[in-house]
């Protein structure tokens, strides 16, 4: 897979600061390709080495969507995953699911890592993390720590200092805009009726609740404001439409505000790439596709 120029510098700026600091975080937007710069960075860096690493990500549908673009960027690196249906560390990389490396017998079973890679790295400074990072440590001290993410502010205002002592590169959403690769974005607020009931949904950990996110948003009446506003705003557009939920029901739209294109759903459990609750224009286009009918 060839890289585009920024996204080779971005590659380029990371393997150099792994080399230098032993550690690096890597900041770039939605739509830069960041699992792709980081499928490139990990197999560059481990390549003719012999070297071993791992991937975390905290979702199913992330660690498949990792495993699935690395392997294209780099067909001739074996692979394997550890996660609560299958426990390998047979291959070069393996693509971790946190929640099921954390366990006591999981951790004891991780073997000697070179590199440890944290995608949504803003995640890295949670106890779960740490616990990987540490062990991580203790087995190889020289064991290198790359972190990817688009958001390295987190709502705690915690740092990521304490695993990252330097920023590789930080691509910001105008480059991309300015180069032709990304649209203008056009933001739309819609007030669904739902404000008061989201402010008080539960944390869990660093994410929302997202049993009593879906209490609130899975609804007919809430799925067809929001699809009388779409049709409103983005009407005769090509459109991803992004969701927090699993597709139920409530959220295919009823036929009095169903758009007139044959819908499609894609989502971390299907072979199609996921699915995304707002609009994205990705170019212009004379039709719009709505992509939230079921599996």
């Amino acid at each position: 897979m060839m890289l585009r120029p920024r996204q080779k510098l971005f590659v380029e700026r990371s393997l150099r600061a792994l080399g230098e600091h032993g550690n690096t975080l890597g900041v770039a937007p939605t739509g830069a390709g960041k699992t792709i710069m980081l499928s490139a960075a990990v197999g560059e860096h481990i390549h003719g080495r012999g070297a071993k690493a791992a991937v975390l990500a905290h979702r199913d549908e992330l660690t498949a969507q990792n495993l699935a673009k690395f392997r294209r960027v780099n067909p001739g690196i074996t692979t394997s995953v550890v996660d609560a249906g299958q426990k390998s560390w047979a291959g070069q990389v393996t693509f971790a699911m946190v929640p099921t490396l954390t366990r006591a017998a999981n951790l004891d079973a991780m073997p000697a890592l070179d590199l440890l890679v944290i995608d949504e790295a803003h995640h890295a400074v949670a106890d779960s993390y740490q616990r990987i990072i540490d062990r991580a440590r203790q087995r190889n001290p020289d064991c290198h720590i790359y972190g990817v993410t688009a958001t390295p502010n987190r709502g705690d205002k915690i740092g990521l200092r304490q695993v990252f002592s330097n920023v590789a590169d930080h691509i910001r959403l105008g480059e991309l805009i300015a180069s032709g690769h990304l649209v203008p974005p056009r933001t739309f607020i819609i007030d669904v009726g739902v404000q008061d009931e989201l402010r008080a949904v539960r944390r869990s950990g660093d994410d929302f609740d997202m049993g009593e996110v879906a209490r609130v948003m899975d609804t007919v009446p809430v799925t067809d404001a929001v699809v009388k506003h779409w049709q409103e705003k983005a009407g005769g557009r090509q459109t991803v439409v992004s969701a927090p939920l699993s597709p139920t029901p409530s959220m295919s739209p009823r036929p009095s505000t169903r758009p007139a294109c044959p819908p499609s759903w894609s989502s971390g459990t299907c072979p199609r790439p996921s699915a995304a609750l707002s609009w994205l224009p990705m170019r212009p286009a004379r039709h719009a596709s709505w992509s939230m009918s079921r599996c």
